[in-house]
């Protein structure tokens, strides 16, 4: 399921525009990385093959650096030297956000772990840094961080977004089934389609917990982040689909 379209998202709180150049949304399931997924790893293979390219879309913008954003169990920030890891599912080794941690101190949520992996596969050599958002963050708060992280600096700075949709598609699903799932989710897939700013910083934070989407609140980020860029947006949804009962996305987000 693709899709495009244009949205207005305004003018900057800066004055300026800030160097915002370009956004991916990608999911972060553990059994993207093939070690964990063993013989079902040719199952997300559409999935992978999806986040790769438009990992390879945000740095074909150009940037200076990357910044990764994820819910975590707290917000927090995340420097070059920090490191996660899959062992939680059944696979050793740590995974860097950018340089080895002479320490090993496996300090990233899931949802940046597996951000650091996809852009570890694209064997880029820019200087990334990574900030978890709590997963129960209001809307407004959500927003001023996407700001901010936007405007931090002059450099030209891409977002990769990491977050999953509802976990209740079915009666498999970690969190079963649930009618409400599928509207959710269609109406998340439209707004990353459409790059609309405003339906995502319209999602419910209630609802979003009570359907289990642990993308809400690192969406609403990256909402915050164009908005205060400013400028025309174009939005295109590459992946759309509920494998295992979870809703996951891949989306770019461009300045037109």
């Amino acid at each position: 399921m693709t899709g495009s379209a244009r949205e207005r998202t305004g003018g900057s709180r800066y004055g300026e525009r800030v160097p915002l150049v370009a956004a991916a949304v990608c999911p972060h399931p553990p059994l993207i990385v093939p070690e964990v997924a063993g013989a079902a790893a040719p199952e997300l293979d559409d999935l992978r093959a999806a986040a790769d390219a438009a990992v390879g879309r945000l740095l074909a913008a150009g940037p200076d650096k990357i910044v990764l954003v994820g819910e975590g169990p707290e917000s927090d920030h995340f420097g070059y030297a920090d490191v996660g890891s899959v062992r939680p599912y059944g696979v050793n080794g740590l995974i860097p956000l950018w340089k080895a941690a002479c320490s090993g101190a496996e300090r990233l949520p899931l949802s940046l772990t597996i951000g650091a992996w996809l852009v570890g596969r694209a064997g880029t050599d820019l200087p990334r840094l990574a900030h978890s958002v709590v997963n129960d963050a209001d809307p407004d708060e959500c927003a001023t961080l996407g700001a901010e992280l936007a405007g931090r600096s002059e450099s030209r700075v891409a977002l990769l977004v990491m977050g999953d949709g509802s976990a209740c598609r079915g009666r498999q699903a970690p969190g079963y089934d649930d009618p409400r799932a599928e509207a959710y989710d269609d109406g998340v897939a439209r707004a990353l389609a459409d790059a609309d700013v405003e339906a995502l910083l319209n999602l419910d934070p209630v609802l979003s917990a009570e359907l289990r989407a642990a993308g809400r609140a690192s969406w609403q980020v990256l909402a915050g982040a164009a908005r205060a860029a400013g400028g025309d947006w174009r939005g295109d949804l590459s992946y759309h689909q509920a494998p295992y009962g979870v809703a996951y996305f891949v989306a770019n987000w461009d300045q037109v």
